[in-house]
């Protein structure tokens, strides 16, 4: 597998044989940072931290000169600068990445309308009905790598295969900036040679258990007889590993995603005390809670939060609302109504809401009246002037406290993912 540095890169040569293929598995390259980048031009070439540079922030992404010290998504940022003393830190601009993420699943759908988000940076693009207009499956994902360049300033890797989990694959050895076509007769030689850890779906503790009776590579599962490999990950992981293994994958690109849950936290640089303080933060983050609901078009039935004290004890807490909602009020309030019954026993680090039990809001039924229409109408303003000028550009006046002096570090968790 290519490692997350961009060593052991694998790409195609220039008119590589695509025979049988037709799924796309497209990842931008480190994302967030290649956004940093493009919007201050003297970061290019320079190791690149995305994240609080003081406190106890996380790395959010990395450049790839900074991944070559051993910097990773998900580090704390005070262990990615020991290992990388020289890297820039900047903070992390999740509406101006929500921005260009739209910028280029447009460009995505230009190609196909069968278009599956993984994330707010990937996506599978089924290309077969698209071969008369566009070409071949791996001429349409050089010709897409070239228009991401060309009208978004960020580069692309792309995987082509028969099946959504060795596109996948292939894009991951690509990066950065590559392309690799795995055809459907190559597609056997090409699995048999990668380590068990490559195959998507294959976590920690199943590849650790497979490597501990000497299975290291997909040449070694299919050579384990299926009654070994039931015994040691029980029968419906065994089925599914040997049929990975062997490229068989039915899953079609989904265009429409089911939502598990959409949520924001906050990890604070100072552990905060002050219930009414902590109060505006659930506010705030039941606010972007409820704007995402609104602009994924899905209503919540469940409300959560997650309180993580300075101890790094951390409780959660939910509540099944009467009736959906994509209203940041009713987010917010059900998030204050779950924290207050907490019992504040010392400072908290990490605050965070979370909307769950999504449905699509249009089935939220309609009532005689409408004991929300006041906040609907406040809060489309809001979406009105976050569209037309930026969010934050207008807000509550109850987030403007003249006292908030809270340092935080925002954690915005993209669409859901199988593994990112």
């Amino acid at each position: 597998m290519g490692r997350g540095d961009g060593t052991g890169r694998i790409v195609s040569p220039e008119g590589a044989d695509d025979t049988g293929t037709g799924i796309l598995h497209v990842d931008m390259d480190a994302f967030y940072a290649a956004v940093e980048v493009l919007d201050d031009p003297s970061l290019k070439g320079k190791p690149v931290i995305v994240g609080a540079p003081e406190g106890r922030g996380v790395v959010s992404s990395a450049t790839y000169e900074a991944r070559r010290f051993g910097v990773r998504s998900a580090m704390p940022v005070s262990q990615a600068l020991r290992l990388c003393p020289t890297a820039i830190t900047v903070e992390p601009h999740f509406d101006r990445y929500l921005e260009m993420s739209a910028q280029v699943m447009r460009l995505f759908r230009d190609v196909t309308p069968l278009v599956e988000p993984l994330s707010i940076d990937e996506a599978f693009l089924d290309v077969r009905g698209a071969r008369r207009l566009l070409g071949s499956p791996g001429r349409i994902a050089v010709e897409l790598r070239r228009r991401v360049r060309a009208e978004t300033g960020l580069t692309a890797s792309i995987g082509v295969a028969a099946t959504k989990h060795v596109a996948k694959m292939a894009s991951t050895l690509s990066k950065p900036d590559g392309l690799l076509i795995v055809s459907e007769p190559e597609t056997q030689a090409f699995l048999a040679a990668r380590p068990v850890r490559a195959l998507w779906g294959v976590g920690p503790k199943t590849a650790e258990a497979l490597e501990g009776r000497g299975i290291r590579t997909v040449a070694d599962i299919l050579q384990t007889p299926p009654a070994v490999l039931d015994r040691l990950l029980g029968a419906t992981m065994g089925a599914r590993i040997r049929q990975l293994s062997r490229g068989v994958d039915a899953r079609e690109v989904e265009t429409r995603r089911v939502e598990k849950s959409i949520g924001h936290e906050e990890t604070f640089h100072e552990d905060i005390g002050d219930p009414g303080a902590l109060h505006v933060e659930l506010l705030r983050l039941g606010d972007r809670v409820g704007a995402r609901l609104r602009a994924g078009g899905w209503a919540a039935r469940t409300v959560s939060i997650k309180v993580r004290f300075a101890d790094f004890t951390t409780v959660t807490r939910s509540q099944t609302l009467g009736e959906p909602t994509d209203l940041g009020q009713r987010v917010g309030a059900a998030a204050r109504e779950l924290f207050d019954a907490l019992e504040l026993r010392m400072a908290v680090r990490l605050i965070g809401v979370r909307a769950e039990n999504l449905v699509p809001a249009g089935t939220m039924g309609l009532a005689l009246w409408d004991d929300d229409a006041e906040w609907r109408s406040i809060e489309g303003a809001l979406d009105g002037a976050a569209e037309r000028f930026g969010r934050g550009a207008v807000t509550r006046a109850a987030l403007l406290r003249p006292d908030r002096s809270i340092g935080a570090v925002s954690h915005h968790p993209p669409l859901p993912t199988d593994q990112h």
